[in-house]
């Protein structure tokens, strides 16, 4: 199946609409210079994105720059850009030598009335147009209602009509300010559906439901989901790729064209980019997903790996690690220290075990240096503690 296309027959295929170089440049303290977008493109498009949403041509010239470089990059992903629903920012979409725009308008009574100022009757004429218009152009149109969750579900039916017959090709239902619960989104899917459009959903992580949301989507039958590396995006940010596509797989049995080994590095790699740390309790990626300290989990872990974990590291080009603290026993710190090729008598572990736990109770962390600084004293003393 090619890059960008929707299964609408199967169910079990979902596309990937990155938007990390558009909507997570719009994360505060992020700002990607047309080089180091052009970087991450090359990740995405690496990592089996779908569809990459290179940025929003209109608002500068080096955003401009960057999207026409990106889209002559002969990348294998479909190539796309934002413009809102204005025939001057679809110009310049298709001037970037795109061959996908992404045309949004606000829907919701609360936009239309404090931030466009403007009728509904008005907003639909302006979304019509401009597909009609960009769809002239030659351009495969997905359109957004920015707002959709705020937006009564008729009058949201009424603009999937408008942008359909004007010939929008997919609709995307936007969560924009993460308000939407997953039962709202499965209702808001449901009732777009009948329209015979494509639907995707763009959900924000304002209340930590992105992930939770943009599944149920699918499972009501979306075929499009927007996501963003390491969930960067305004405010809290966007529903995280990784996330997403290892979920959708492992709990629902979807496919993605995700190369799943190449999560971890995709990630690392836009974090440096970024100057974002990924942080340490992050799912999938942070550096805690397959650590493991307790006792109880550390002997769980030598027996058999799933005890204690619901996938195999490996799978997302992760290692798992073992800390020794407090909650550890001797199972857990003499596997960690035959990894370091130490081996120790009964006694000589009693004594690490101890040590460790010392630590611990003082609020110390034993490193691996550590631990192995405590196994060689070990074996240094313990003659002298045996008599």
């Amino acid at each position: 199946m090619p890059r960008g296309s929707i299964a609408m027959s199967s169910g079990r295929f979902i596309s990937i609409m990155d938007t990390t170089l558009r909507d997570g440049e719009q994360t505060p303290g992020i700002s990607f210079t047309p080089a180091q977008k052009l970087q991450i493109a090359e990740r995405l498009d690496r990592l089996g994105v779908d569809v990459i949403e290179s940025g929003f041509p209109v608002t500068s010239d080096g955003e401009a720059t960057a999207v026409r470089e990106i889209a002559a990059s002969g990348l294998s992903s479909e190539v796309s850009c934002l413009a809102r629903a204005e025939k001057r920012d679809v110009e310049i979409a298709a001037n970037c030598g795109v061959g996908r725009v992404h045309v949004f308008i606000a829907t919701s009574d609360i936009h239309l009335r404090d931030k466009l100022q403007i009728s509904r009757d008005e907003m639909i004429r302006r979304a019509r147009e401009t597909v009609e218009f960009a769809t002239e152009l030659g351009l495969f149109v997905e359109f957004s209602a920015e707002d959709s969750t705020r937006t009564s579900l008729e009058d949201l039916h009424e603009v999937a009509c408008a942008v359909r017959d004007a010939g929008a090709r997919i609709f995307d239902i936007a969560d924009t300010v993460g308000i939407a619960s997953p039962d709202a989104i499965r209702s808001y899917v449901a009732g777009i559906s009948d329209t015979g459009m494509a639907i995707s959903v763009h959900c924000h992580d304002d209340l930590g439901l992105a992930v939770a949301n943009s599944l149920a989507a699918v499972n009501a039958g979306a075929s499009q989901v927007h996501v963003t590396v390491n969930g960067i995006g305004e405010r809290a940010g966007n529903t995280s790729l990784e996330e997403f596509a290892i979920a959708s797989e492992l709990l629902y049995g979807f496919n993605t064209h995700v190369r799943k080994e190449m999560i971890y590095e995709t990630c690392s790699f836009v974090s440096k980019v970024t100057g974002l740390p990924i942080p340490r309790n992050k799912a999938i990626t942070g550096e805690n997903a397959f650590g493991h300290k307790s006792g109880i989990h550390t002997h769980g872990i030598s027996r058999n790996p799933m005890t204690y974990e619901p996938f195999r590291p490996e799978l997302v080009g992760r290692k798992r690690w073992l800390q020794a603290g407090k909650h550890s026993g001797r199972h857990g710190i003499s596997i960690q220290l035959r990894c370091m090729n130490i081996s120790l008598k009964q006694e000589e572990l009693d004594w690490v075990v101890k040590m460790v736990k010392q630590n611990g109770d003082q609020g110390k962390i034993t490193t691996d240096e550590e631990l192995q600084r405590l196994a060689f004293k070990a074996i240094q003393t313990s003659g002298v503690r045996g008599k």
